[in-house]
């Protein structure tokens, strides 16, 4: 559709003893009240990287070290197109905390049918359910 603003998204998969960390959206946003691996809108002149280490120091109050791309998933809303780019973040320092999202929670693959997620996080959460299905030797 012409005239469509693209919105590009940095987000992280962060793991720790086999589950994701997840935020939940501050209930006026886009989007409010969904789920997601925490990230944002990248600004003007930033890189995706950085975009992402800002986000999750603000959003978190974590630091991460060396994202790595993962995977591009495209998605239309109504009002809006959106790129997101997942990052895997092997590591990060600080506890993370719900300073710009309402609640954060470390779930497993197994559960995220509990929680509802933006339609543009889809493609991303059966990757990680077929990922652990593999692991587990299912």
């Amino acid at each position: 559709m012409v005239g469509k603003e693209t919105v590009q998204v940095a987000a992280g998969i962060i793991s720790h003893q086999g589950k994701y960390l997840i935020a939940k959206r501050k209930a006026g946003a886009h989007l409010g009240g969904l789920w997601e691996f925490p990230g944002g809108k990248r600004e003007d002149g930033e890189s995706l990287e950085d975009c992402l280490r800002r986000e999750l120091r603000e959003e978190l109050g974590i630091q991460i070290l060396a994202p790595s791309p993962f995977r591009v998933v495209r998605h239309e809303y109504p009002d809006k197109r959106v790129e997101i780019y997942f990052f895997f973040c092997s590591s990060h320092h600080g506890q993370p905390r719900a300073l710009g999202c309402d609640e954060v929670r470390w779930v497993g693959p197994t559960d995220f049918h509990h929680y509802q997620f933006p339609p543009a996080d889809e493609p991303l959460l059966e990757i990680l359910k077929r990922s652990r299905r593999k692991s587990e030797g299912a």
